[in-house]
């Protein structure tokens, strides 16, 4: 079908409106990328835009002997492979059972669900239950508050929906039980939404905040994320490049180490996303469209 020109301006706006969308996100990273691989007086003299001057690794280098953030990322990495894994598990286990007809009640108990989105307990009554579970300075809060996202679940019971009747119907006449249907059959066959909804949840855990802020107590466990804010924000660590000897003063800046630092946490995530990207959009677009 020839594009009329009608078409082609509406793309060509389109294209302009992105590509300005993406340099808004691109740039910011890039700047920080560029002060963390700069030399001190570049940083202090304002010459550092987009691109590293006087090129230099040690902000790195004094940003791993002088802090916790390898610990921190050791952290980051516990939290997020084990909360995805439970959270990808109960998000089956909830989405599958409401996705079959022959469930009984399973409208009632999905407007049940979907009145969370709407209204929730709260942070102190949350606070007080994940206390009395006896759960407070433990991962385990940040994996139970987080276990299950009402709108993942959602998205994941109309992709198996979708899935046709009749593959199921085949599988049950060879002696398939409910089990072994779900593993055998629906999972392989919804690897695109499998896909997505991980991400999903691996970007929530790895840039977990709040929920570390209010049930993480000790320090040796907090996670990139808040030790970052904690180094953004605070005038300490000042006094850890001074501790780690006159050769640190000389090389690096408290703003190189803060970039350093921000794009340390920001690296996996860029590195795990191209591998899940051709999952990404079929994803979404199947399970969030029913027919």
């Amino acid at each position: 079908m020839k594009t009329t020109s009608g078409e082609k301006v509406f793309y060509g706006i389109n294209y302009v409106i992105l590509a300005v969308a993406g340099l808004l996100c691109l740039l910011p990273l890039m700047h920080l990328a560029s002060l963390s691989l700069s030399g001190k007086d570049a940083v202090l003299s304002g010459f550092v835009v987009l691109w590293p001057v006087d090129w230099s690794t040690e902000s790195y280098s004094l940003l791993f002997k002088g802090t916790p953030i390898i610990q921190a990322f050791t952290n980051n990495v516990i939290i997020t492979v084990v909360g995805v894994a439970l959270s990808m598990i109960f998000t089956v286990l909830a989405a599958y059972p409401l996705s079959r007809k022959v469930f009984y009640g399973r409208k009632y108990l999905t407007l049940a669900i979907v009145f969370t989105m709407l209204f929730q307990g709260g942070l102190i009554p949350t606070y007080l239950v994940i206390k009395q579970m006896g759960l407070i300075d433990s991962y385990g809060a940040l994996w139970l508050s987080a276990l299950v996202s009402t709108f993942n679940m959602l998205i994941m019971r109309s992709f198996f929906e979708n899935i046709p009747e009749e593959l199921e119907e085949a599988a049950r006449m060879d002696g398939c039980g409910e089990w072994k249907l779900l593993l055998r059959i629906i999972l392989p066959l919804s690897m695109p939404m499998i896909a997505t909804i991980a991400l999903f949840y691996g970007v929530q855990y790895w840039n977990s905040f709040f929920n570390v802020m209010i049930y993480v107590n000790s320090p040796e466990k907090l996670n990139l994320t808040v030790l970052i804010q904690q180094m953004i924000k605070s005038q300490t660590l000042v006094t850890d490049i001074n501790n780690l000897g006159p050769e640190a003063v000389v090389n690096v800046t408290p703003e190189g180490m803060k970039a350093a630092g921000v794009i340390i946490m920001i690296i996996p995530m860029l590195i795990v996303y191209p591998f899940l990207q051709k999952y990404f959009v079929k994803g979404v677009m199947i399970g969030a469209i029913k027919g």
